[in-house]
C-alpha cells in the first residue's frame, strides 16, 4: 500500500453507493491505496430518501455485494431502509475509506494526475473511477412548466407517500416500475391515472432465477451477437414491470391511458383529451449528468453517455466508469449485477498500475461471490 499525502491518492472512487462500495471491496482485496468520495451525509441515504413503501425488485439472494451475503431470507424482497443499513454495515465490515459530504464539483487533469475540486477539499489522483451511476438528474418533459400553478407536480425521486399529496385525482406519468408501483399505492386512497406505453412485464420468479441471471450476464452480454441484438431492439423501450402486471394495476383501480404528449390550457393532454387532476407525479426517469467532468478528448456521446468498453475509457487512460445501466449487461445497474463489472475494472486497473500482486490476481479468485457467475449458480444446484 502506497503512502501518500492526505489529499493525494493513487485511486479515487466517486460515489458511495453500491457500485462505489463494490469497487472499494475489490480494491481492498488488491491492496490498493484509494479513497471513496460520497456527497451524502450517511452511506445508504440514496435509498433512505426514496418513497416509504419501496422494496427491491431483486430478492435478497441477488441483493448482496461481494464478501457479505444480505442478512435476510433468500426469497425475501428487502425494503429500501434494509438495503441502506446493509450498505452502511458493508462499509464498517470491510473498513472502506469513505469521505462523506464531499461532492465532486469538477474533475480535470493536470500534467501528471487528475484534479478533483469538491465541496470540502481539492484532491489529486492517478486514477479515477466514476461510480455515481448513469442517471442522477431527474428527467422532466419540456412541457412540465406549462402546467397550471394550481396543479402540484413532483418527480418520483421526491415522492414519499400518499399523505404528502393534496386531495384530488392524480396523474402518474411513466409506465415503468417506479410509475406502476407509485400508481398502485396511490390508487388505494384516490383516483389515479397512469400514463405511458405498455412496457410489458416479467414475473418476479423468472427474474429472480439464478439461471436467468447467468444467461443475462453471459449469453446476452452486450458484446455477444444475441446481446447486441437485444440491446438494439430494446433501446428506448424501458424496463419491463417486474412485480406488477397490467391486469393487477387495473384490479387495484389504476386507470391506464396513453402517453401524456403535452399540456393545453394548463392541463395535461392525453390523446387529445385534457385531464382534470390535482397532482402530477413524473415517473419519467433520469438523465445523465456528467457536466462536472471537464477532460480533453471525446469521452461522451452526443446524449451525454460515456464512451467506454466495460467501464474502461480508452481515450482517457486512468479514467473508469461503473454502475452504468448499459455497462456490459442488462443487469449492470442492479445491485447483484454490478459485481462482475467492478471486478473487470479492478482487473484492468491492476494490469495498468502493475500492482505487486500475483499475475493471477486476488480479484479473479472471488468469482463465486457474484450471482452472475456460473460457479455461483452451480453452488445452488
Amino acid at each position: 500500500m502506497r503512502s501518500t499525502p492526505s489529499n493525494t491518492h493513487d485511486i479515487i472512487v466517486i460515489g458511495g453507493g453500491q457500485a462505489g462500495l463494490t469497487m472499494g471491496y475489490y480494491l481492498t482485496q488488491l491492496g490498493c491505496e484509494f479513497l471513496i468520495l460520497d456527497a451524502s451525509e450517511r452511506i445508504g441515504d440514496a435509498w433512505r430518501n426514496r418513497w416509504d413503501s419501496l422494496r427491491l425488485f431483486t430478492q435478497a439472494k441477488f441483493s448482496s455485494l461481494p464478501g457479505f451475503p444480505f442478512p435476510a431470507p433468500d426469497d425475501s424482497f428487502p425494503t429500501k431502509d434494509e438495503m441502506a443499513n446493509y450498505l452502511e454495515t458493508y462499509v464498517e465490515r470491510f473498513d472502506l475509506p469513505v469521505r462523506h459530504e464531499t461532492r465532486v464539483e469538477t474533475l480535470t487533469r493536470t500534467d501528471d494526475c487528475y484534479e478533483l475540486d469538491t465541496t470540502a477539499h481539492r484532491f489529486h489522483a492517478n486514477h479515477v473511477i466514476v461510480a455515481t451511476g448513469q442517471f442522477s438528474q431527474p428527467a422532466l418533459p419540456a412541457f412540465a412548466d406549462e402546467l397550471a400553478p394550481s396543479i402540484v407536480q413532483l418527480h418520483s425521486s421526491d415522492y414519499q407517500n400518499p399523505d404528502q399529496l393534496p386531495d384530488g385525482p392524480i396523474l402518474v406519468v411513466g409506465g415503468g416500475n417506479s410509475g406502476a408501483e407509485i400508481a398502485n399505492e396511490l390508487a388505494a386512497s384516490r383516483e389515479t391515472v397512469l400514463s405511458g406505453r405498455d412496457v410489458g412485464s416479467i414475473s418476479p420468479g423468472f427474474f429472480n432465477n439464478r439461471l436467468f441471471w447467468w444467461l443475462a450476464s453471459t449469453v446476452f452480454a452486450f458484446d455477444t451477437w444475441l446481446g447486441s441484438k437485444l440491446k438494439q431492439a430494446n433501446a428506448g423501450r424501458g424496463d419491463p414491470l417486474i412485480r406488477l402486471t397490467q391486469t393487477e394495476l387495473q384490479q387495484s383501480g389504476v386507470d391506464r391511458v396513453a402517453r401524456t404528449d403535452g399540456v393545453e390550457d394548463g392541463k395535461p393532454r392525453v390523446d387529445g383529451q385534457l385531464l382534470d387532476v390535482a397532482t402530477v407525479v413524473w415517473a419519467t426517469g433520469f438523465r445523465p449528468n456528467f457536466d462536472w467532468i471537464d477532460l480533453p478528448g471525446q469521452i461522451f456521446e452526443a446524449d451525454g453517455t460515456p464512451i467506454h468498453h466495460r467501464g474502461v475509457v480508452d481515450s482517457e487512460p486512468g479514467l473508469y466508469f461503473l454502475g452504468l445501466s448499459d455497462q456490459y449487461t442488462f443487469l449492470s445497474a442492479t445491485i447483484g449485477g454490478v459485481c462482475a463489472d467492478a471486478r473487470y475494472v479492478a482487473d484492468h486497473l491492476q494490469t495498468e498500475t502493475d500492482a505487486e500482486t500475483p499475475a493471477t490476481g486476488v480479484v479473479s479468485n472471488h468469482n463465486t461471490e457474484c450471482p452472475t457467475d456460473i460457479r455461483y449458480l452451480l453452488d445452488f444446484w
